[in-house]
């Protein structure tokens, strides 16, 4: 790997949407030669010819030292770090593309979040699997509650960067951290993309909630509720609980659900105003990855014999014709359950004072 701490290192963002856009920017303010693909031929000219986003982030200006190509050879040539920006059902076509590419000196890295509908893949297994011969070793992902629009303005911002190799994650770190971007490590690489995955689900929960009128109450028992399925998936594949109050967990989870720059919220919340999934998506120039999510988690959760009850509703809105009252009705007369949020309930025996 080559030292960090000079601007030598070169980053290929692979991806010209709202957060490839904005890390463009905090890279090559950071130093970094920056390239970034987009994959529209007359977007990226566009971009190119007048160093704005208009579609993603308009009132951005993209600096003049980033390269700005269509061409994933070309945008690749040279990098030491392969930033993977797409959806993430999209991540894989990219990554095949690439694969004539990989040497031993490239890290991958995603901040696509989301499971791959049909392998059931987190983005990091989609880029081993997809990516060889590249090692485990070589590949990242960088979570955690980060609005691109926040991000492009300079906004302090933290997020956690987590791989299969501490060397990996540190690199990592050290590459993308700015005055106004910290970046943290996490070696559960498992649970931090579980976190960032799932939480979109909740999300699209948190905005039907809204959309119907429901006050913070209800938004409350959504995120905490919806917190303790994120962990129990995770545990569940094998990831470190710690994981779920961190950054990737808590932290992305509140973001996406309260604001209204999340694309996943602001979808529940036209469901919850009563519109179809049709409609909305049709209204929508950006990808909600909750929507997608939502079918791989549920397949996955029934797979591992997790119950995740709210997920459940929101994938019996968005799938089976179930309207959002009648899918909360049926989530509050559930049957009663203890909280057991730090594990199983545990006998107390208080002696009486002398």
């Amino acid at each position: 790997m080559k030292d960090s701490g000079t601007g030598s290192i070169k980053v290929a963002v692979i991806g010209a949407g709202s957060w490839g856009t904005a890390l463009a920017l905090s890279l090559a303010t950071a130093g970094r030669e920056v390239s970034l693909w987009a994959r529209r031929p007359e977007m990226a000219r566009q971009m190119s010819i007048t160093r704005h986003n208009p579609t993603y982030l308009p009132n951005v200006t993209i600096p003049e030292g980033v390269q700005i190509t269509d061409n994933l050879e070309t945008a690749v040539e040279g990098a030491d770090i392969w930033l993977f920006a797409t959806p993430s059902q999209s991540v894989r076509d990219v990554a095949m593309q690439l694969r004539p590419f990989v040497t031993e000196r490239i890290t991958a890295v995603s901040v696509a979040k989301g499971i791959e509908i049909g392998t059931l893949m987190t983005t990091s297994c989609v880029l081993f699997d997809s990516l060889q011969p590249i090692a485990k070793d070589q590949i990242a992902v960088l979570y955690g509650p980060s609005h691109a629009e926040e991000v492009a303005a300079f906004s302090p911002t933290t997020v956690v960067v987590a791989s299969y190799s501490s060397e990996t994650a540190s690199f990592v770190q050290d590459v993308f951290m700015t005055p106004f971007l910290r970046v943290y490590v996490n070696d559960d690489i498992r649970g931090v993309e579980i976190a960032g995955s799932v939480k979109n689900v909740l999300a699209i929960a948190a905005g039907i909630s809204d959309g119907i009128g429901y006050g913070d109450n209800a938004k409350a028992a959504i995120m905490t509720r919806g917190l303790d399925e994120i962990k129990r998936l995770g545990v569940a594949m094998g990831a470190d609980s710690n994981t779920f109050a961190g950054l990737a967990g808590i932290g992305d989870l509140v973001v996406t659900c309260m604001s209204t720059l999340s694309r996943n919220r602001n979808l529940g919340f036209a469901l919850g105003q009563g519109k179809s999934l049709a409609e909305v998506q049709g209204e929508m120039t950006m990808v909600a990855e909750g929507v997608y999510t939502t079918k791989s988690v549920m397949e996955l959760a029934r797979k591992m014999g997790v119950e995740m009850p709210i997920s459940e509703a929101v994938h019996q809105i968005l799938f089976e014709g179930v309207s959002p009252s009648d899918a909360v009705q049926g989530l509050m007369m559930r049957s009663a359950k203890r909280e057991e949020w730090l594990g199983p309930p545990k006998s107390v025996h208080i002696e009486p004072k002398s």
